[in-house]
């Protein structure tokens, strides 16, 4: 078993394969006692391959060890959001949206535009978001999609924002009713009840906080000036 620190929680943790060997020891910590332990056994992992023949054991792993911890975030007052997370100034702006729109490309438009000094990627597929002592941290986490690009650090939550393709860059707030169902396409739904409760719970908590925008982008440099400008928070 490996001891790493994620999302300022102690997770106890078994892998073995390739994805999970480069992506952990950055986050390894020692400590005595685990908030999160997480232990998928062979057989276990083999079965959900066997369920899945386009992916590997390795990317079964990766995967299912992800969702173990995002599920278990829940009872420590945290979600994931399927999102590219930016990091400017020392806010985390999310940027979310369905596969193949552009998130990636557009978090990435941030940094070539504002800097990689100055941006840079939090986590570029499913950073976490936990509540503790009355404000709201994004964390990068091992899990960071098909990409490498992930810290581990945390910063404060600056906004939300859900990019759809557009020939002409707008941006807009919306209101809590319109980003609960966008939240709940990109996030892990819970099966149990008390567990479905607790994830709405906090959700609740963090949109009552936290400006919410819709972004229609292209992929020039006037697009990353909007969003920019009008999202951005200063300390």
């Amino acid at each position: 078993m490996n001891k790493l620190r994620v999302a300022d929680l102690n997770v106890l943790i078994k892998y073995k394969y390739e994805t999970m060997l480069k992506q952990a020891p950055v986050y390894a910590c020692d400590f005595e006692k685990a908030d999160i332990a997480i232990s998928i056994p062979d057989s276990e992992l083999e079965a959900l391959q066997a369920e899945n023949p386009h992916l590997s054991i390795n990317d079964i792993e990766y995967i299912f060890t992800g969702a173990a911890f995002y599920e278990s975030i829940l009872d420590f007052d945290g979600i994931m959001l399927h999102s590219s997370g930016v990091c400017v100034d020392g806010y985390v702006y999310l940027f979310s949206a369905d596969p193949g729109t552009g998130k990636s490309t557009h978090t990435g438009l941030w940094q070539k535009y504002l800097g990689s000094d100055k941006a840079f990627i939090i986590n570029d597929d499913k950073p976490a978001i936990r509540l503790i002592d009355d404000k709201i941290y994004v964390y990068g986490t091992p899990w960071s999609g098909k990409t490498d690009q992930n810290l581990n650090m945390r910063e404060e939550l600056g906004a939300i924002v859900f990019i759809e393709q557009s020939k002409k860059n707008f941006i807009t707030p919306i209101s809590v009713a319109e980003a609960i169902p966008l939240i709940m396409k990109q996030t892990l739904r819970p099966r149990e009840l008390d567990k479905a409760n607790k994830m709405l719970d906090v959700l609740d908590k963090i949109l009552t906080e936290t400006p919410v925008y819709r972004l229609g982008c292209d992929m020039s440099r006037e697009a990353v000036e909007l969003s920019y400008n009008t999202i951005k928070r200063s300390n």
